[in-house]
């Protein structure tokens, strides 16, 4: 059976979706003077009284529920990295050893905000620039540190009054161009050296203030689905449900989609989790009397249509988020808590006028 949801949503785990064509985004060219990095970082080894643990007594993480080999790493901050998603930035590289992918609306195509906590990568890109819905999203990690390559002068702005700590593009060995692509698709991080750098500069190290989600099994009275289409206002994003690999694999642009490792073998991109969210797409523009353009930006608080995929199934329910302080809570049509299953999930936020379909 062909289930069509109508209008907007957003969807799990792993890349995205642009037409081939697609016009490239302007992106600021501004770059910070080459950073000399001393690791400065110190991690307490008391167990974040929020976090919560598996049967067998293992910590788990807060993004996704997964177990954590290292508890220790639980108690620092929340690393965010703005990730191209041009067709001339794929495959991407490292974004499938991040605990999170969420996958956003710009101008005319998508890209991803990698959200790193107790994960790191040695080879993450390409990195690409700011925008004015990206800190409506990350003031909920507790005052996080975000990677960008740029940002016009008045988003950089909005970033820092929401709380959010800017990293840019600081030189090696933090930041990097690849020589195997041409700019600006060409820029790549060590996660673990930009967490030295935000050491450096005195930015906040602490954690989020708790899990995200409440993680737990679908739901036994949850629909089958083994595939899902977003329509990301002309692109389109296929996934489809693997029962050997228990993965949604994606498709966009055409063409299955893949991620490069750094000796330049590449694999299927594939998660467990996808959540997609219905949201209203509107017109950012500059405070009066600010240059700079306007940017087409996502309203993430509020409510909105819901959908968790996994196991080949799904939940449809709704979202709320009063406050881009707190992190957004799904509810099914009862009125209780849509428990999110653990493993490293992508969120996707899809305009609410285009939307999403299933097949059953």
């Amino acid at each position: 059976m062909r289930t069509t949801i109508a209008r907007l949503v957003a969807l799990g785990l792993i890349l995205s979706a642009c037409t081939t064509g697609a016009a490239e985004p302007d992106a600021s060219t501004t770059t910070e003077p080459p950073t000399t990095i001393t690791s400065t970082s110190t991690t307490s080894t008391t167990i974040p009284p929020t976090s919560t643990t598996t049967g067998d007594g293992r910590v788990t993480s807060l993004i996704n529920g997964l177990p954590v080999d290292d508890p220790e790493l639980l108690n620092r901050r929340v690393l965010a990295v703005k990730i191209d998603n041009h067709p001339r930035a794929n495959p991407q590289s490292g974004i499938d050893q991040a605990d999170m992918i969420i996958e956003l609306r710009v101008e005319g195509i998508t890209r991803y905000i990698s959200i790193w906590h107790e994960s790191d990568s040695d080879f993450l890109g390409p990195m690409r620039s700011g925008r004015p819905t990206d800190p409506t999203l990350l003031a909920a990690f507790n005052e996080p540190t975000f990677a960008i390559s740029g940002a016009q002068a008045w988003v950089r702005s909005l970033i820092v009054s929401k709380g959010v700590k800017i990293v840019g593009e600081t030189g090696p060995p933090a930041t990097f161009r690849s020589p195997d692509r041409s700019a600006p698709h060409n820029l790549y991080v060590k996660t673990e050296l930009l967490r030295d750098v935000s050491d450096g500069r005195g930015y906040p190290d602490e954690p989020p203030t708790g899990p995200i989600w409440e993680f737990g099994p679908m739901s036994d009275f949850a629909e089958t689905a083994s595939s899902v289409e977003i329509d990301f206002s002309g692109n389109t994003v296929t996934w489809t449900w693997d029962e050997e690999s228990g993965l949604w694999l994606k498709t966009a642009y055409d063409r299955e989609t893949t991620y490069r490792n750094e000796d330049g073998t590449e694999e299927r991109v594939g998660v467990p989790v996808l959540v997609a969210l219905y949201v209203e797409l509107y017109t950012a523009h500059p405070p009066a009397g600010v240059s700079g353009s306007s940017l087409p930006s996502s309203r993430t608080t509020g409510s909105g249509k819901a959908f968790v995929f996994a196991d080949g199934r799904v939940t449809e329910g709704t979202w709320e988020r009063d406050s881009e302080l707190e992190w957004f809570t799904l509810t099914d049509a009862d009125g209780e808590v849509i428990l999110v299953p653990p493993g490293k999930s992508w969120v996707s936020l899809v305009p609410s006028h285009r939307g999403l379909t299933f097949q059953s």
